[in-house]
């Protein structure tokens, strides 16, 4: 997998959004793994202040697509969100997502249906965990947040 991101916008959205896109890659393994690619992809880019307003955005595949089929070259169509964030957004002065000319993007692909309330907790979680680590963890914060 790879990820595109066009700082200044692509296509409909150039000069006026960042654009973040998906792209499937040929690799070895294609022959083992499950295609036409279905998973939801989630992006987020981190608000870098205590108040943790991350933006979230998320699509999930169309399977008839090419662009998520095995892979007949190096890589296929990238696809994503176009409009991602609004350029004023990461402009303007102080803004908590560009700090020290840093932002921080994540990509995660959601294997198991993770609620959309459930996200910013998820995203907030240390990716250096092993995996075991933060199911466990999401599986206790949503058990606590059906008892509330």
């Amino acid at each position: 997998m790879r990820a595109r991101l066009y700082l200044n916008g692509d296509g409909n959205a150039r000069r006026t959004h960042m654009s973040l896109f998906f792209v499937l890659m040929r690799s070895l393994n294609d022959p083992i793994l499950k295609f036409p690619f279905n998973y939801k992809v989630i992006f987020c880019l981190y608000d870098q202040t205590p108040s943790e307003r991350h933006i979230i955005d998320s699509f999930r595949p169309d399977i008839r697509s090419s662009s998520f089929q095995r892979p007949r070259s190096d890589m296929n169509i990238a696809s994503g969100i176009p409009k991602f964030v609004p350029l004023e957004t990461i402009q303007q002065e102080g803004n908590p997502y560009v700090r020290d000319n840093v932002m921080f993007i994540r990509i995660m692909i959601d294997f198991g249906e993770i609620p959309k309330i459930l996200l910013p907790y998820v995203l907030s979680l240390n990716p250096g965990l092993p995996m075991h680590v933060q199911q466990a963890m999401i599986k206790q914060e949503a058990e606590q947040r059906t008892q509330s």
